[in-house]
């Protein structure tokens, strides 16, 4: 793994628009501004009618090379309406939607917590939804976009082939996309998450800023969204994104200097399965992140079963963070307060029983 240099070594402040980004390949594209804080503050006020303010627990933890357990700080995102983060970036994008656009239904494509998101916004808001998920989409996560109203289609195992499909419907059909992490509008709604991080760890320590945010990976809206909340408010803070061993799309990205399209994946983390990284959440992770490290699928596991442990049900990819952290890939600073956010509780309880019967059968 090639490890990045600290953000503050590199010159601050976002790209403005306009700017021509020259990849390694030759390749060249014109970007846009990154969003800034103010885009965050105003999805804040937004979604604050309907998101629930998911606690900030501190827990004491042991540390591989620690000698005793130290605080680190867990973002229950896990305890968010349809049971993830995504509900923040989906509904910021439905609610600024024109009212009086005829189309009247929203449609979208997603392995993950992005369906259900979407499926509780539209609900929320009036408007129809239709899902495109993968055909090996987990039964807990389609059974719960069809029970908040939403139309599902099952199409394929990678994001290519879904968002095919939805661009089909809403050719055919009409409708509004709702991306599932490359859009503007989602990222803010996710960097929701960076600004409750900063207000709440401030509330409870009188003003303490943390040293480390640790972000999973999927396509990249969240640590996108944290990051541009995090970095500009609180620049000495670093942050961390992690993703699987078998789904390093963002983490090659960053190796190959541009976005990069893997061949294939294998993870149990199945909110992390993105094949590539979208041109917009590469860009802010490239200009305001620190490093991304890859997990083992068995270190996720682990974090599934310590948070379980302590009676917080998180899925694979939500418990990501944590695993960085336990298994040493991630490295908590000597001082100051380390964050890790569980994105997502929406666990296959099948898949959860036989985790416990190996633990139980181990001995």
């Amino acid at each position: 793994m090639t490890t990045r240099p600290m953000w503050h070594s590199k010159p601050p402040g976002p790209r403005m628009p306009g700017t021509e980004l020259a990849y390694a390949d030759g390749s060249t594209r014109t970007d846009v501004a990154l969003v800034a804080v103010d885009d965050i503050r105003a999805a804040a006020d937004r979604i604050a009618p309907v998101a629930v303010r998911t606690p900030l627990l501190a827990s004491r933890i042991q540390l591989p090379d620690d000698q005793t357990p130290r605080r680190i700080w867990l973002k229950c995102e896990s305890l968010q309406h349809a049971g993830a983060f995504k509900l923040r970036g989906a509904y910021n994008l439905i609610a600024s939607l024109d009212p009086d656009d005829p189309s009247g239904g929203v449609v979208t494509y997603s392995s993950d917590n992005h369906a259900q998101g979407v499926a509780w916004s539209a609900r929320e808001l009036g408007l129809t939804a239709t899902v495109v998920m993968p055909v090996d989409a987990p039964r807990i996560k389609r059974d719960a976009v069809v029970r908040m109203g939403a139309r599902v289609e099952l199409v394929g195992t990678t994001t290519i082939e879904r968002q095919a499909r939805a661009e089909q419907i809403v050719a055919a059909e009409g409708g509004v996309m709702v991306p599932p992490f490359d859009d503007r509008r989602i990222i803010a709604g996710q960097g929701t998450v960076g600004l409750e991080i900063l207000d709440q760890l401030a509330s409870a320590l009188s003003g303490v800023r943390p040293a480390l945010v640790v972000v999973p990976i999927g396509g990249g809206g969240l640590i996108a969204g944290v990051a541009a909340a995090v970095r500009r408010l609180s620049p000495q803070t670093r942050i961390i994104g992690v993703e699987p061993e078998g789904a390093p799309k963002m983490r090659r990205s960053l190796d190959a200097g541009h976005p990069i399209t893997l061949s294939s994946i294998d993870t149990i983390a199945d909110g992390l399965k993105p094949v590539r990284p979208g041109d917009l959440t590469f860009a802010h992770v490239d200009e305001l992140v620190d490093d991304v490290v890859t997990l083992t699928d068995a270190s996720m596991r682990d974090a599934v079963l310590w948070c379980y442990g302590r009676r917080l049900v998180v899925e694979p990819s939500g418990a990501a963070t944590l695993a960085g952290l336990l298994s040493g890939r991630v490295e908590a600073p000597e001082s100051g307060e380390t964050i890790a956010i569980l994105s997502g509780g929406n666990l296959d309880p099948s898949l959860l029983h036989r985790w416990l019967e190996e633990e139980s059968s181990r001995g």
